[in-house]
């Protein structure tokens, strides 16, 4: 218990570090805006001690199927932290931000061409953005789809290469999916693959899409134009992370539907067996 209470402690401050990140790195941050984030920082903390504290799942899935939840929070954090030393280098230099704005410039300037994700989110912002903010969104939007481009090349790896989930044990559907219902109707196998093609494709589209329709609707509502910094980063954070974070779940789940199925004809092949072993003991003469 207290190994657990610990363990959820630990997570529930790694995530309120990542929520302040931003306000506590960038100067000049608006006092009203940093009393907001701390209490999201609060809250989330909370949340995640309470959900890892709990001896039972609630809704975090693959929770005991390490290291899926370590692996997309190292990829969010990492797309946090790159981000908000590329736009602290504008107010205090340093190398390490000199070395990623560089690198987030290559690639930005390489990612941005038509119809490409770069290009899209470039285009989400308004006519009369400067161009400073426009090379800064480029270059901050490269950094960051590169991070989530890295983060499903590991999962894939430790899919395919590691044995991703049943290298340290068995795999427990019901702690590891608490929202999946395996009663609810239809076969198992088909549901999780027709899931995991569902969060593939919609992973796939959604760098596309968010630009487009946020674009679409700044005729109703106010454009966003990303002049504040904090906006900048999760913005760009969120749109880099959530679909990679898609595809990564339809990865897993493409996986456990392989596993349930290599199960389910090794239990068909052993009742085969078992029966015809039993044709055979009848068979012979008394």
């Amino acid at each position: 218990m207290i190994a657990r209470i610990a363990g959820a402690g630990a997570r529930g401050i790694l995530v309120a570090l990542l929520v302040t990140t931003p306000a506590l790195m960038l100067p000049n941050s608006v006092h009203d805006a940093d009393q907001i984030t701390m209490l999201i920082a609060l809250l989330a903390s909370f949340l995640t001690f309470v959900e890892y504290n709990s001896k039972y799942p609630s809704i975090v899935e693959f929770r005991d199927a390490p290291p899926f939840n370590r692996l997309r929070f190292a990829s969010l954090f990492a797309i946090v932290i790159v981000l908000t030393l590329i736009l602290k280098h504008k107010v205090d230099p340093s190398e390490m931000s000199q070395a990623l704005t560089s690198i987030g410039t290559i690639l930005g300037n390489a990612m941005d061409f038509p119809f490409s994700p770069v290009r899209m989110i470039v285009l989400m912002l308004p006519e009369n953005t400067s161009f400073a903010r426009v090379e800064s969104v480029r270059v901050s939007a490269g950094m960051a789809y590169l991070i989530s481009l890295l983060s499903m090349a590991a999962f894939l790896v430790l899919v395919r290469v590691m044995n991703w989930p049943t290298r340290k044990g068995a795999f427990n559907v019901w702690v590891n999916m608490p929202l999946f219902d395996p009663t609810a109707g239809g076969d198992v196998i088909y549901r999780l693959r027709r899931d995991a093609r569902i969060n593939i494709v919609v992973g796939f589209l959604l760098p596309f899409v968010i630009p487009a329709v946020v674009k679409a609707a700044s005729d109703l509502i106010d454009p966003i134009t990303l002049q504040n910094p904090q906006t900048q980063i999760w913005t760009v954070a969120a749109w880099a992370f959530l679909p990679a974070s898609m595809i990564i779940r339809g990865i897993a789940l493409s996986k456990i539907a392989d596993m349930i199925g290599e199960k389910r004809r090794r239990a068909y092949a052993a009742d085969k067996k078992a029966g015809k072993d039993g044709d055979k003991k009848t068979m012979q003469p008394a």
